[in-house]
């Protein structure tokens, strides 16, 4: 079985394996597969800061999201990023339905396909809602180490599904989280406090927004997109010092409000320049996650300042999740790949 990683490489960070004839006969990566290789959020931000810095040094590529906006409310999106070192290209296609749940669905599925960057053959076909879970909170994480408070101790969640389990399980690994604030209009609210209890962190179940945000050093928003969604949540409601991702394309904030933020960064502002709705106003964003890491961009400048991160989601951050889970199944599933 062949392995990627050369010795005495930083965990999570994924290697050249120079062997060209990689690839022939892929394999499913399924979610329970990819569940069961444990890869933990400080490998998996690590990854994806390798390859931002292998962007700054031309052996990384990231392309604009290909976006499809059908009248029915679905978005359909495909994007498309590779490397050198690692040799891996990595393409995502996914589908919004806000319907989906009405038949036991869930509102997002997609599926990402490895390659070989250099041949062309292809290494796997990976579960991609799995990815996409694990690649949203490693890409928040990447900001928040820069842009949160290193003492925060207390996260909110407005919305309680999958992105908020996937950044309680990342922000808990970085941060001294003692408690959780939980906030969501269905049934994923009581479910999502008792997997915080089971943490050993003190979750409480809060009536409104307002409540969850008004005391937490780490806002995480991951509201379901829909043609239906009115903005309600307001910067104003966030402390001194509070940091927030916005999983949710900041559309369920108030745009009106975002002035108050003293620090704006988005994920990739070439995408951005590209998209005919802005995340957020333009001359409130001071740089993107690229340019955190590199440090064209400035992080937190003092211990008060209102952050944020707000992205629609950076193809190099599945490409960073998918090598490294293919590297690790590899390693460790049996007959992975198959010979």
């Amino acid at each position: 079985m062949t392995n990627f990683q050369k010795p005495g490489n930083p965990p999570g960070i994924l290697q050249e394996s120079g062997d060209p004839s990689r690839g022939s006969n892929p394999r499913y990566l399924s979610a329970d597969s990819l569940q069961s290789l444990q890869l933990n959020p400080r490998e998996i931000a690590a990854s994806i800061e390798h390859l931002l810095l292998g962007q700054k040094r031309q052996q990384a590529w990231n392309a604009p999201k290909a976006v499809i906006t059908p009248p029915d409310g679905r978005y359909m999106m495909a994007t498309l990023a590779a490397a050198d070192d690692p040799p891996f290209l990595a393409v995502k296609a996914l589908v919004l339905n806000p319907d989906n749940p009405q038949h036991g669905l869930p509102s997002i599925n997609s599926l990402v396909t490895l390659l070989d960057s250099r041949s062309g053959l292809p290494l796997a076909v990976i579960d991609g809602n799995w990815i996409t879970a694990v690649r949203t909170a490693g890409l928040s994480a990447v900001a928040a180490k820069r842009l949160a408070r290193p003492d925060a101790s207390i996260a909110a969640f407005i919305g309680c599904g999958v992105q908020a389990r996937s950044h309680l399980q990342a922000f808990a690994a970085l941060f001294p989280l003692t408690g959780v604030r939980a906030y969501a209009r269905g049934p994923s609210r009581d479910s999502f406090c008792q997997t915080a209890e089971n943490m050993r962190l003190t979750a409480i179940a809060c009536q409104t927004a307002e409540e969850a945000i008004r005391d937490a050093d780490l806002i995480v928003t991951s509201v379901t997109l829909s043609p239906q969604l009115v903005p309600f949540l307001d910067a104003h409601w966030l402390k001194p010092g509070a940091f927030v991702t916005m999983t949710d394309l900041a559309a369920s904030w108030l745009r009106e409000s975002m002035f108050v933020l003293d620090r704006i960064i988005v994920d990739d502002l070439e995408q951005e320049s590209r998209m005919p709705k802005p995340l957020a106003d333009p001359a409130l964003v001071r740089g993107d996650l690229t340019g955190l890491v590199t440090g064209e961009a400035l992080g937190r400048q003092s211990a008060g300042e209102r952050t944020a991160f707000i992205f629609r989601g950076l193809a190099l951050g599945d490409l960073a999740v998918a090598g490294l889970a293919y590297q690790r199944a590899c390693e460790q599933l049996p007959d992975f790949p198959a010979e």
